[in-house]
């Protein structure tokens, strides 16, 4: 976000399939008013504000050439209460990129919701993981079972 040209650069040298843009954003609509879903990009894990909206962002780096969104709702992050789906469906339909949704997983229902609701390309989860929550292979199989193309061969 200090340079954006450097999106462009690592494109140019790389090749855009190298290059993914990871976007921390929070929600600053409030729930029920005009406008209500806007996010701002956020710095320093979420501490700093940029003033920068989300989508605007994500597109600006899809243009410069990004492969990849690596969007994590800051809101979300850690609680286990699922995707911000909204945040992740307004990313991926703004890009003609993929989009990894990121922040909140908890239950296996939660990795179809951000694929299926949230039109994200792909999920992200740390923490059910980590502490053993679910295995790989039961994300995997419980994604397969609603419909979600995944490979089970490994």
């Amino acid at each position: 976000m200090r340079d954006p040209s450097l999106i462009s650069q690592a494109a140019a040298a790389f090749g855009s399939q190298a290059v993914v843009v990871a976007i921390d954003a929070k929600r600053v609509g409030l729930p029920g008013e005009p406008g209500a879903d806007k996010w701002e990009v956020f710095t320093a894990g979420g501490r700093n504000a940029t003033g920068i909206d989300a989508v605007a962002w994500a597109e600006e780096a899809a243009r410069r050439g990004a492969g990849e969104i690596l969007l994590t709702s800051m809101d979300r992050d850690g609680t286990k209460a699922g995707f911000d789906l909204a945040l992740t469906r307004a990313v991926a339909r703004a890009v003609p990129i993929p989009v990894i949704a990121s922040g909140g997983v908890g239950t296996l229902e939660h990795f179809a919701e951000g694929v299926i609701e949230g039109e994200a390309d792909a999920v992200l989860a740390a923490s059910v993981f980590h502490f053993g929550t679910f295995s790989i292979r039961e994300v995997k199989e419980y994604m397969a079972s609603q419909g979600i193309p995944v490979r089970l061969d490994f």
